[in-house]
């Protein structure tokens, strides 16, 4: 277990691989590092891997502050510079791409590419804050047990949690989300729900770019994804058959195809 004191928290991350270049991983709300366990098995024979638990949630501290996307991108560039892993590969998965795109137009100097999965530019629509705040509550005061079939539908496409084949990796994550940490869960995700949005600053973002999207994503549908895509001068765009807000765990070859591609692109 490793860990670091990064802006007053211990955060977790794990290292592995190793090669000229890095990729950082940065996960969603109410995942882990371990959502890229595919894609750090696939690239660390050539990358050297960092994956890392933001702050509040899986094996990372739960702070008192520090939750909103400013403070996790603060907390990410802590890292990448305490790693000594600049420039980088920045790959974030929903808030995890919150993050890659504020480090991108902030401190682009410690970035060497962006990889954005399942996310967005734009703040939280109005018609999900309602819902999203009262899953929270229910999870903080209640347990994640009433929610986690409601959960499991937003974080995973209809595809993915009712393939048979895909049974034991949906037990697996379920019984994640069924062990979150009350208290850093609803801190995180009161961030990710009052986040402001960034999409009038996307043109600030100069680094090779790929956008990945699953073709049946909710949380972030792939129009999103399209708008970003269009904002970003040179950005490449692959949309996902058969995966949804968790692509890198629905389909873990579909996404270390289209960021193999285009990292050779980019070394």
């Amino acid at each position: 277990m490793a860990f670091k004191e990064i802006n007053g928290a211990k955060i977790y991350y794990q290292e592995s691989g190793s090669g000229p270049e890095t990729i950082v991983f940065s996960h969603g709300l109410l995942m882990s590092a371990d959502m890229f366990a595919e894609q750090v098995k696939s690239f660390n024979g050539r990358y050297r891997c960092i994956s890392y638990d933001h702050r509040g949630q899986a094996r990372s501290e739960v702070s008192d502050t520090g939750y909103d996307m400013d403070s996790l991108t603060d907390d990410a560039a802590a890292l990448i510079r305490e790693l000594d892993c600049a420039p980088c590969h920045f790959a974030g998965l929903s808030m995890g791409g919150f993050v890659g795109m504020r480090l991108a137009m902030r401190q682009p100097e410690l970035l060497k590419s962006l990889i954005l999965m399942e996310t967005t530019a734009d703040p939280e629509p109005e018609e999900n804050k309602g819902p999203y705040r009262k899953l929270a509550f229910i999870g903080r005061w209640l347990g994640f047990r009433l929610v986690v079939d409601k959960l499991m539908n937003i974080m995973f496409s209809q595809s993915f949690l009712h393939d048979p084949a895909k049974a034991e990796v949906r037990a697996r994550w379920k019984s994640h989300l069924l062990g979150l940490n009350k208290k850093g869960t609803s801190r995180a995700a009161h961030g990710v729900i009052d986040r402001q949005g960034v999409y009038d600053q996307l043109d600030q973002i100069k680094l090779p770019t790929l956008i990945l999207v699953g073709d049946e994503d909710v949380a972030t549908v792939p129009m999103k994804s399209e708008r970003m895509h269009a904002a970003i001068a040179g950005s490449q765009l692959v949309i996902l058959p058969k995966a949804g807000h968790s692509a890198s765990i629905e389909e873990p070859e579909a996404v270390t195809r289209a960021m193999q591609e285009f990292l050779d692109q980019n070394l």
